[in-house]
């Protein structure tokens, strides 16, 4: 699982520790700085980013709360110990980046690009993916507590302690994914698909027999929760 969280190594352009810039400030930096700058324990708190080129730019242990990102290019970026809570990724290009130990609490991601992109260890709670293009999108080791994942597909995906607890998953395909650990509890399952999906070590609390019934046809669950979900329905299995 570890093994998905890399740092940002530096990249090929200058390198800007604890500053504080403006929106100019930071628009001449990217210009004048080269490929792949590294951005070390700096505040962009509140500022408007929206349609800044931050191609394969490196940022670790940035503040970015409440900070917009719309349609900026995050292309092959690099996040590490971030603090991103509320902000705005709207129409953002971040394909082949990585997000690792970060907090993007209540980020809006709606319209991104978000292609290979990977999160690791990171802090999703309320997050929205809506209308996003995703191929390669994946998640390991993540909080994703109440965040709108809607029409997602995870098909054939290793899913790693994934804690989509009041999740929404309407629309989203597991077919054939192997969940190991993690949580599926209370999330909305409207056409959600889990057919061949192995499900043995996910937590299912608050589920009941009619969702199975309905969403986990064919999917693989263990004895012990197939017990819990009769016993949901106040049936005693001796």
């Amino acid at each position: 699982m570890r093994t998905h969280v890399k740092d940002p190594s530096t990249g090929n352009g200058a390198v800007f520790s604890d500053t504080n810039f403006s929106r100019d400030e930071l628009a001449r930096v990217l210009q004048q700085s080269g490929d792949g700058p590294t951005f070390e324990r700096c505040d962009f708190d509140g500022q408007d980013l929206s349609d800044l080129d931050f191609r394969a730019a490196r940022f670790a242990q940035c503040n970015f709360e409440r900070t917009r990102f719309e349609h900026s290019d995050l292309t092959g970026s690099r996040w590490l110990g971030c603090k991103g809570a509320t902000a705005n990724f709207r129409y953002a290009n971040a394909s082949d980046a990585r997000f690792c130990r970060s907090d993007l609490n209540n980020t809006d991601w709606t319209g991104a690009k978000l292609a290979s992109t990977v999160f690791t260890e990171v802090r999703l709670t309320g997050a929205r993916f809506t209308d996003i293009r995703a191929l390669g999108l994946s998640f390991h080791d993540s909080l994703l507590v109440g965040a709108n994942l809607s029409g997602l597909s995870f098909r054939k995906q290793t899913l790693e302690a994934l804690n989509f607890s009041e999740a929404d998953l309407s629309d989203c395909d597991f077919r054939d994914a192997v969940f190991e650990g993690g949580s599926l509890g209370n999330a909305r399952l409207h056409n959600t698909r889990f057919d061949g999906a192995d499900l043995r070590s996910t937590d299912l609390t608050g589920l009941r027999l009619s969702d199975v019934l309905l969403h986990f046809k064919g999917a693989i669950l263990s004895v012990d929760q197939a017990v819990m979900l009769i016993g949901n329905c106040g049936v005693r299995v001796m």
